[in-house]
């Protein structure tokens, strides 16, 4: 399960919004398959497992590892628990069973129903951290919301003037790019987007399959069109006070003052969007911590310092998971512990 576990992890920023799943096929004590979904669309992990096979016969009476319930619906494949009863397996070994309201469960029965011996919550804490996101989005029916940010070692985020360019270092900048590419927004306030004029794309990693999607909370629609979050590269939604309107890969999302955060979360929802990583400023990610709307949150902490400016939010219900160090950068990693 835990090989299953790590090539499900391949599919983190590309099979959105579908669980990441991977799956190993095991006759007589040996892997003879092995797959993960690849590609949201794309076929699931069973089917990419079974398809590594070369003689499919050698199947029948396998054990079959699968981090999470295999589906037993159609949705753009076929159900993968139909197809490990066409194969006569003889054992299924599940992390998690799926949240999904259109699996919960059905896929397990299925299973047992064809006198398959099935056995639940194998590795189901490292399962359920591998799909954080997906089963935030369904059982809290919101994203998963990741907050991000640089600060001084005297703890300002930002000079007076909303400067802030660079507090950390070039590796600790590239590992945000990373980051990026990993979920499926990226969002920050009016005042970063005006100030910093930041791309929000994943410029300093790999070429992703995909650049997230470009999240500003612009209330009084401030940010001049010239600016970067305009240049209609990829998928931009502005939430505002303003105007609702749509134009080429951009859609302004007009809003009411009252709750205006809770409407973000949930319009997010309704559009299917499991993760956003909120990367500033102070302002916004505040917001985010007084309402309590954040799981994760990833502070880089450089060596220098400006004795005065913005100051970096303070967390609450905090519990500090990891801490690593970038040449001269410390990063934190705390998650919420208040639900």
């Amino acid at each position: 399960m835990q090989r299953a576990i790590e090539l499900a992890s391949l599919g983190l920023g590309k099979v959105s919004p579908n669980p990441m799943v991977g799956c190993v096929i095991v006759k007589n004590g040996k892997i003879i398959g092995e797959g993960w979904h690849q590609e949201f669309g794309g076929p699931h992990a069973e089917v990419n497992a079974v398809n590594s096979v070369s003689e499919r016969e050698k199947i029948k009476g396998s054990d079959v590892y699968v981090t999470l319930e295999p589906c037993s619906h159609y949705g753009k494949t076929p159900p993968c628990a139909d197809l490990l009863v066409s194969l006569d397996v003889k054992n299924v070994y599940i992390s998690n069973l799926d949240v999904n309201p259109l699996v919960a469960g059905k896929g397990f029965q299925k299973l047992k129903d064809a006198s398959i011996r099935v056995t639940v919550d194998i590795c189901g804490k490292e399962g359920a951290v591998l799909n954080k996101r997906f089963i935030t989005y369904h059982e809290k029916k919101r994203p998963y919301i990741i907050l991000k940010w640089a600060q001084t070692i005297d703890r300002f985020i930002a000079r007076k003037n909303f400067d802030s360019k660079w507090i950390s270092n070039e590796y600790s900048r590239q590992l945000a790019h990373k980051w990026r590419s990993e979920e499926d927004a990226v969002m920050v306030g009016a005042n970063t987007a005006l100030y910093d004029n930041p791309g929000l794309n994943v410029r300093d990693w790999l070429a992703p399959v995909r650049q997230p999607l470009r999240l500003v909370v612009d209330p009084d629609l401030k940010v001049p069109s010239g600016h970067a979050i305009y240049d209609g590269s990829q998928n931009t939604i502005i939430y505002n006070l303003i105007k609702s309107e749509s134009r080429k890969n951009i859609e302004w999302v007009k809003l009411s003052k009252e709750n205006f955060l809770e409407q973000i979360v949930s319009d997010l929802y309704h559009r299917d969007v499991q993760s956003v990583i909120v990367e500033g400023g102070a302002y916004l990610i505040n917001s985010f911590i007084s309402k309590g709307r954040w799981d994760e949150a990833r502070i880089f902490i450089s060596d220098i310092s400006f004795e005065d400016g913005i100051k970096a939010p303070d967390l609450y219900h905090a519990a500090l998971q990891e801490k690593r160090f970038i040449f001269n950068d410390e990063v934190n990693f705390f998650r919420n512990t208040n639900g």
